[in-house]
């Protein structure tokens, strides 16, 4: 018996995907076993493979989420950590943000920080299924508005933003825009250059299928990004100031080898299975959701109701049990691993209406198959009739 089949089916991909494609083991364990070193520091051979593996991986990545240039692609410990970069980069010394209802609190905690910094931050409220109107966004835009920050899909409800209209109205006031891409990259079709964006943060252990611990920043515009965290960079080493180099003037500090090399084994995966044919199979998984948990009366579902509009993630609730017991009763008694609660996202929670009582997320993935969503909706069905 395998480690999926022990716990059970596991439905909580937009958290951390399972399982991983076996070359992802195979590229951790082997640089764990050859003694990976620090690319740039030393000059013994091995170093070159560092170097080597941390290259060609970013080539990868950038072929994936459509970046012309690789240099472009800074690498990260989580999207978080990009969007931190990124938002304390962009609004040093102040400014007028934009961003929406919908965001997740490696956002939202962020701003609420820069506005003891003089950040003036604007919310553009979303509907009560986490839809964004972009005129709602163009309407908030002042002259003196620094950045606009919007999540690419929502974590809580799957739904997808309409980045390339954003931009598009950014792009005529010289405005830039960041996305929050953790939700999308590795599962959606990403053009990064076609949407328009000056910066994209990614997350390597969701959709991309790589280890926890990695991350990625699309930097268009690095004029306006400052650095946020400096050191050794293994280039320019004579100098006490950090390079103006891409990406090295983003990347201090000793990389995630080990982890880069699962990236980039995650990304060989996605470029040769597609993205865009994992796109339709969550997206046939997720109708199949949709359609019959409609059917089971007790059953509320949060977010658009076509599953073109989403990701692979539905969010319900059963009549007025408790999210938390609904998820326990799944995995104790069915061994279905959902997500419950407020998914570190309160303002998504507070636009559609549940801030005070959460959701059940189940979250499919590029491995899930029809028989296990049929056994959440079966079990779903269950605890229903018995509710």
């Amino acid at each position: 018996m395998d480690r999926a089949q022990a716990e059970g089916i596991y439905l909580n991909n937009a958290a951390t995907s399972f399982p991983k494609p076996a070359c992802v083991e195979e590229a951790v364990v082997r640089v764990l076993r050859t003694g990976g070193m620090t690319p740039s520091r030393s000059l013994q051979t091995s170093d070159d493979g560092a170097a080597r593996l941390i290259y060609e991986t970013r080539v990868a990545l950038a072929r994936l989420l459509g970046i012309a240039d690789p240099a472009r692609l800074v690498f990260t410990f989580n999207a978080t950590d990009s969007l931190n970069l990124a938002l304390r980069g962009v609004l040093r010394g102040g400014g007028h943000v934009v961003t929406t209802s919908m965001e997740h609190n490696s956002v939202a905690r962020p701003l609420r920080a820069l506005e003891a910094d003089g950040v003036e931050v604007t919310r553009v409220p979303c509907d009560g299924a986490g839809r964004l109107d972009p005129s709602d966004v163009c309407d908030a835009m002042r002259s003196d508005t620094r950045l606009i920050v919007m999540i690419h899909a929502s974590n809580v409800t799957g739904t997808i933003m309409p980045v390339a209209e954003v931009a598009a109205l950014a792009r005529e006031r010289a405005i830039p825009v960041l996305i929050d891409a953790a939700q999308t990259a590795g599962c959606v079709p990403l053009d990064v250059g076609a949407l328009g964006v000056d910066y994209a943060a990614f997350t390597g252990h969701k959709a991309l299928l790589g280890p926890q611990g990695t991350g990625l920043l699309y930097v268009g515009d690095p004029d306006r990004l400052a650095p946020t965290r400096l050191g050794g960079t293994g280039s320019q080493s004579e100098r006490d100031r950090q390079p103006e180099m891409m990406p090295d003037r983003y990347e201090a500090g000793t990389p995630n080898l080990v982890g880069i090399a699962g990236l980039g084994a995650a990304a060989g995966f996605l470029l040769e299975r597609r993205v865009a044919d994992i796109r339709r199979h969550e997206v046939a998984l997720v109708a199949r959701l949709l359609g019959r948990l409609a059917e089971i009366r007790q059953v509320t579902i949060y977010g658009p109701r076509d599953p073109d509009q989403v990701t692979g993630i539905v969010a319900f609730n059963i009549g007025d049990l408790d999210c938390a017991e609904v998820s326990q009763a799944l995995q104790s008694d069915y061994r279905i691993i959902t997500r419950c609660g407020l998914h570190c996202a309160p303002w998504a929670h507070e636009t559609i209406g549940t801030l005070d009582r959460g959701t059940v997320r189940a979250s499919v993935s590029w491995a899930t198959t029809e028989p296990e969503v049929d056994a959440l909706l079966d079990a779903v069905g269950e605890i229903a009739a018995t509710s």
